[in-house]
């Protein structure tokens, strides 16, 4: 039996564009668990979730994507993790492509593909711009984990609300983590009217200050020590 991987997906009210980014992972024919964290939805989102055999994992009330994301870690079963994000489509052959890297080297712990922006044909503004070159991304389809990686870094934190990407960066860079980057797009990232980084910018902001701030205080805690 192949290695299973777990595609953690959280969503809330996500109903216009999961059925897509459900199918772009069944049509992977990869030997996958679709666990979907329904982060207290108010839409059809979890019945069409249920419709295609996923793993619907329910927030009655809403507590945020970073806890969500923490709630599908927990459910998985896989060997590897990949988080998805519901409104973006896996490519063809994403998942086969970025297993291998691992079977050349066992001992690359994630593997980083891209992602490429394409707009939604429903958004308001088409002639809006976008990142026209593919870049390497972080979580949203494009960083495939070894399951043990989590057990080295932890959780994701969630007293961060929108800005998880920095800390687990930093939680990467600090377990000495071995990534590595291919030249492969894994991911098609929708561009749409309520992306998640639009509509919580602010709070997004927010997060990188604060996570800037304590990693100031450490390094100045560091040097005070140091002259001791």
């Amino acid at each position: 039996m192949d290695n299973k991987i777990s595609v953690v997906m959280p969503v809330k009210n996500g109903e216009n564009y999961i059925k897509e980014a459900i199918l772009s992972i069944i049509n992977q024919k990869m030997n996958t668990e679709i666990i979907v964290v329904d982060d207290g939805s108010i839409d059809n989102t979890k019945m069409i979730a249920k419709s295609f055999g996923c793993n619907v994992v329910v927030h009655s009330v809403s507590i945020g994507q970073v806890a969500a994301k923490n709630t599908g870690l927990k459910a998985a079963c896989g060997d590897y993790i990949i988080f998805c994000d519901h409104d973006d489509v896996l490519t063809s052959n994403a998942l086969k492509t970025m297993i291998n890297e691992f079977e050349k080297d066992d001992t690359i712990e994630v593997v980083i593909a891209k992602i490429k922006d394409f707009i939604s044909p429903d958004i308001k503004n088409q002639n809006q711009s976008i990142k026209k070159e593919s870049y390497y991304g972080c979580l949203a389809g494009a960083m495939l984990f070894k399951r043990e990686v989590f057990n080295k870094i932890g959780f994701f934190d969630e007293n961060i609300t929108a800005g998880e990407i920095i800390s687990l960066t930093d939680k990467l860079n600090k377990q000495n983590i071995k990534t590595k980057k291919i030249n492969f797009i894994s991911s098609n990232r929708r561009i749409h009217d309520n992306n998640y980084s639009k509509t919580n910018r602010t709070k997004e902001f927010k997060d990188y200050a604060k996570l800037l701030r304590i990693k100031l205080s450490k390094k100045n805690i560091k040097g005070k020590n140091a002259k001791k």
